[in-house]
């Protein structure tokens, strides 16, 4: 893909103007504590997951409404302190897979908890959650469900899901309250809206995320999941003033301004799933709205797609990640 977006001298200075609604603030404390009205942690079950370095449990949340998430949990094997946990949320359509499969961070010695994505799972990597939740006329896939209001639709009870994951990492056995957040595309958005849901986290590390300046998104590719939405507007043309209304209480970008974590993002130039006008968005605005905006970087990969920096920005997030946590 070549270049499509602005030259990167203006994604640098790119601040669109904010669509947030007036009640963004207590729409997100009402629905937080009404979640949290429920205890956290429902169960938590050591697995057999092959590996003799690494031990890994079966855990179990409430999240939105109360319904149970499952996510998966690591810790380096015979690590006997209480450690730092690093939660990570999964891109869009992929579950948690098997336990065995995503081990780095405990690799690096801390501790990991993997959250499953409600309703999600059935592509590539399978998951292991429901969503008992459900809602009016939707496109196929999972933008568009409960779009009609704030309180129904699908981003918002993911993203309280992603909320309390940190509320249970805090509690799981072995852990010291240190909390960083990450993932990728999808995961990387629910990792920055998490990170302005509960501030007080010590770090995000969110690459090519998804759910971020959803608007110019839409307008600006055509590709999945953005798609959905053009599909659900096709058919409901009259719609579209309550559509954009509830997208943006989920929009990430909104969300990232009432973080407070040092944060690391990443972007690739040539990403038509993410676009980086999209992305460098929320960077830009990432914190702004406690007035003295956090620590914040962005790394720039001017060949890739949404593949971002594979391996290479590990490496880059493993630094990272030792700084946080020195």
């Amino acid at each position: 893909m070549a270049l499509f977006d602005m030259p990167l001298y203006a994604l640098r200075e790119y601040l669109p103007e904010l669509d947030e609604p007036a009640d963004l603030d207590a729409f997100w404390a009402a629905t937080l504590a009404e979640a949290r009205q429920v205890p956290v942690l429902l169960s938590i079950e050591p697995v057999d997951n092959g590996l003799a370095l690494v031990d890994s449990y079966d855990v179990t949340f409430a999240g939105h409404s109360g319904s149970p998430i499952r996510a998966w949990f690591d810790r380096p094997a015979g690590a006997t302190g209480d450690l730092p946990v690093v939660v990570e949320y999964l891109g869009y359509g992929g579950g948690r897979g098997e336990p065995h499969e995503r081990i780095l961070w405990a690799a690096a010695g801390c501790a990991h908890l993997l959250m499953d994505s409600r309703g999600q799972g059935g592509a590539g990597v399978r998951g292991s959650t429901p969503d008992p939740v459900g809602s009016g006329p939707a496109a196929p896939g999972m933008m568009t469900r409960g779009i009609a209001s704030p309180h129904t639709s699908y981003p918002t009870r993911l993203l309280t899901d992603a909320a309390r994951a940190v509320d249970a990492a805090r509690e799981l056995p072995g852990v010291d309250g240190r909390v960083v957040l990450t993932g990728n595309s999808q995961g990387g958005g629910l990792a920055l809206g998490a990170a302005g849901l509960v501030p007080d986290v010590q770090g995000l590390m969110t690459n090519v995320p998804f759910l971020a300046h959803m608007r110019r998104a839409v307008d600006l590719v055509d590709t999945e999941p953005y798609r959905e939405i053009v599909r659900f507007l096709a058919v409901h043309r009259d719609r579209e003033e309550e559509v954009w209304r509830t997208l943006s209480y989920v929009d990430v970008m909104h969300l990232g301004r009432r973080a407070q974590a040092p944060a690391l993002f990443s972007v690739g130039l040539r990403d038509t799933t993410c676009p980086p006008s999209c992305v460098f968005a929320a960077h830009n605005h990432y914190g702004s709205a406690g007035g003295t905006a956090p620590d914040r970087e962005i790394a720039v990969y001017p060949y890739n797609g949404h593949e971002g920096g594979g391996a290479q920005h590990q490496r880059r997030m493993l630094d990272m990640l030792r700084t946080l946590l020195a």
